[in-house]
């Protein structure tokens, strides 16, 4: 093998296995993050964007952002992601949730997208939401969302069923009980204020 194709080959072994360490070190943050998340009630956000709801006092359903920078929304009304086609904020419900049986059960859901952070964030902040706070007809549990889906033949709107719930209207901030950050680039997670 000559010199120069044996050093592509090392520079590729080297980037792979610069990879294969990134993944390893994301998919450590994704458990432990889990972990965190399981048995709340939870709604996901940018760093900035949860500077942006400190400020407003509440989760927007429609916050002003840029339509390219929301989840699913260059997409027709006919198939926005079902809970902002309510006019709600979508919320996470990891009570009793376990990965493996629920990819069994929901194979094109994709909860692992948003955990430990949206892939092209690098970064996220989870505020947990107290249940106590949280009542119908403002507030339609993961289930209930998953029938009303059924019920109303909604199928071209896409959702995480079981574990995404709805809060329908502004998520005030008086139902938040605690926020932490999730990054990738020192693998930490840090509280956060709220």
């Amino acid at each position: 093998m000559s010199d120069d194709r044996r050093t592509l080959v090392e520079l590729a072994e080297l980037r792979e296995a610069g990879f294969a360490e990134s993944a390893a070190r994301e998919a450590t943050l994704r458990e432990r993050t889990l972990a965190k998340l399981l048995g709340g009630l939870w709604h996901t956000t940018r760093p900035d964007r949860f500077d942006a709801i400190l400020n407003s006092g509440a989760i927007l359903p429609e916050p002003n952002i840029p339509n390219n920078e929301r989840w699913g929304a260059l997409a027709d009304r006919e198939h926005l992601p079902y809970v902002r086609f309510l006019g709600g904020v979508s919320l996470f419900e990891f009570e009793g949730f376990d990965p493996e049986p629920y990819r069994e059960r929901c194979p094109a859901s994709c909860w692992a997208y948003f955990v430990p952070f949206h892939s092209m964030w690098e970064r996220a902040v989870w505020i947990e939401i107290d249940r106590s706070k949280m009542v119908p007809p403002t507030y339609i549990s993961g289930s209930e969302l998953l029938n009303k889906w059924r019920t109303e033949g909604a199928y071209g709107h896409n959702f995480m069923p079981e574990i995404e719930a709805a809060y329908l209207g502004p998520l005030p901030r008086a139902a938040f009980k605690r926020a932490f950050l999730v990054c990738k680039e020192n693998a930490g997670i840090t509280e956060l204020a709220v």
